[in-house]
């Protein structure tokens, strides 16, 4: 790690009041020596973790009191939104991450011009409760996506600045951040992390997370694939089903003309119904495209994002990084 960097470490908190002086304790190791700030978001905990930081805080801590309990995902945003270090480094706080791979990770993303480096949990310390859902989760998005990542889940990752201030965290889309990044063109490298079991307090996962995953993933990959165009959506799903509507009636026209009874057969209902369902859909591509254009220009906010800009004078380059 460079000792020139200056480095934030984000770690949202939730009822972890024990969890937080070992947690403080082994980010002072694993980054002495170095210069670093260390943001803890806590999310409204009902027990006394905010406490617990005051008592255990040295002069690297910042802590952010939520009002209320708004979730992980505005945490991280929070906290990213404070964070003014070079690279940004998320964690959870209930010490199963481990605080001495950071280094390396760090170590990894400079060495290979990385914008984001992820763990992945070796011989994870989680019951089934825990690591069946994400198996699901992790396999539902590796078939839907192009990103070849096995652990999503890992909450231990280090970020360019640039790279975490372009997230943009609602619901609970912390379980794809990574995912988010990478539409987002981020470069991503996936390194094994240490993984430890939890020693104290309760996990806030369980396999009813699995349903979410779903209903987020289908919401971000709608948000992502076609905000930009929506009417490539729908427009297709209305060609499709008003194709099959007209072909299922043109079959009973040829059927009624041949003098068969048609008026008393479920088919003819179906494709009545094909033809209308098929003029709904491509009629809400044409609203959904014009609110897209709607929301774009009423921001003066452009649909794409600028990596780097060169300019040669001279046959010299400079570059200018854009966030």
């Amino acid at each position: 790690m460079d000792s020139s960097r200056f480095y934030s470490i984000v770690i949202p908190l939730y009822n972890e009041e024990e969890n937080v002086p070992l947690l403080i304790a082994a980010i002072t190791e694993a980054m002495r020596g170095l210069r670093y700030e260390l943001i803890l978001v806590d999310d409204f905990s009902s027990d006394g973790t905010r406490h617990a930081v005051k008592r255990s805080a040295d002069p690297h801590v910042i802590l952010i009191e939520f009002k209320k309990n708004y979730g992980q995902s505005s945490a991280l945003m929070a906290g990213i939104d404070s964070a003014r270090g070079d690279y940004i480094i998320t964690l959870d706080g209930d010490l199963q991450n481990d605080p001495s791979d950071i280094p390396m990770m760090v170590d990894v993303l400079e060495a290979g011009d990385y914008d984001l480096v992820i763990g992945e949990r070796q011989k994870r310390q989680d019951n089934i409760i825990r690591t069946f859902p994400s198996r699901i989760a992790n396999s539902i998005i590796r078939r839907t996506t192009k990103l070849n990542i096995r652990d999503h889940g890992c909450a231990l990752k280090v970020f360019t600045r640039d790279t975490a201030k372009e997230l943009l965290l609602y619901g609970e889309s912390h379980r794809f951040i990574t995912l988010l990044a990478h539409l987002n063109g981020a470069r991503i490298k996936q390194v094994p992390v240490k993984h430890h079991a939890r020693r104290f307090g309760v996990s806030k996962y369980g396999i009813g997370r699995t349903f979410k995953v779903i209903n987020d993933l289908l919401l971000l990959l709608f948000t992502q694939r076609y905000l930009q165009k929506p009417i490539y959506l729908f427009g297709n799903l209305g060609l499709l089903t008003f194709s099959l509507g007209f072909i299922i009636n043109v079959y009973l026209l040829i059927e009624k003309l041949l003098g068969n009874e048609i008026g008393g057969r479920p088919l003819l209902i179906l494709g009545v119904l094909l033809v209308f369902v098929g003029i709904q859909f491509f009629t809400i591509g044409i609203v959904v495209d014009l609110q897209m254009k709607t929301y774009y220009e009423s921001q003066d906010k452009r649909p794409f994002i600028i990596r780097k800009v060169s300019t040669f004078e001279k046959s010299k380059e400079s570059s200018s990084q854009f966030g």
